[in-house]
């Protein structure tokens, strides 16, 4: 596969959006109310939503297939919003990482999460912090495999409803 991540910029905010609200769809389409799952990626996965974490300092890597760089994931990271983060900032959230599931198992969601940690290396960062979902065993243990334990839970909402998240980290060497 020709895969190559790049750091995205407010340009890619339509690429970031596509995979963002596709992935999200994939994920949640039967388990979620789909009504809410619209409403959510209107809300959360417009271009509008990525331009605001970019103009917040985030940074995003994205990941594209050639030939024609078709966008097929990206890693989100910025500032935290976690029960449990550190107060002192030496956290960094891993906000979103999605690769298409036609991808699933090729590479790229490993890549990406080698970037995502690198980027918190580079930052400085202790730990690298994400909250998903408490019944999403794929991702869940996507993380454990990359080093990642539960240290908290939080309550998620969607479409009215309320579901139950479980917050991970792991902890980033500075070789």
């Amino acid at each position: 596969m020709n895969c190559s991540i790049r750091l995205a910029s407010d340009a890619d905010v339509d690429r970031l959006a596509l995979v963002g609200a596709a992935s999200f769809l994939e994920s949640f389409a039967g388990v979620l109310d789909g009504g809410a799952i619209i409403e959510h990626c209107e809300r959360e996965h417009s271009p509008a939503a990525y331009s605001r974490y970019l103009a917040a300092g985030a940074q995003a890597f994205l990941a594209e297939l050639a030939p024609g760089n078709a966008p097929v994931g990206y890693a989100l990271l910025g500032l935290p919003n976690l029960p449990g983060a550190a107060a002192d900032g030496s956290d960094i959230e891993l906000k979103r990482i999605y690769a298409l599931s036609r991808f699933h198992g090729q590479g790229v969601g490993a890549t990406l999460m080698e970037r995502a940690i690198d980027h918190a290396r580079g930052q400085g960062a202790m730990r690298l912090v994400l909250g998903v979902y408490a019944e999403n065993a794929r991702a869940r243990a996507f993380y454990a495999k990359h080093g990642f334990a539960q240290f908290s839970a939080r309550k998620f909402c969607v479409g009215g409803s309320t579901y139950d998240d479980v917050v991970l980290a792991r902890a980033i060497d500075h070789r």
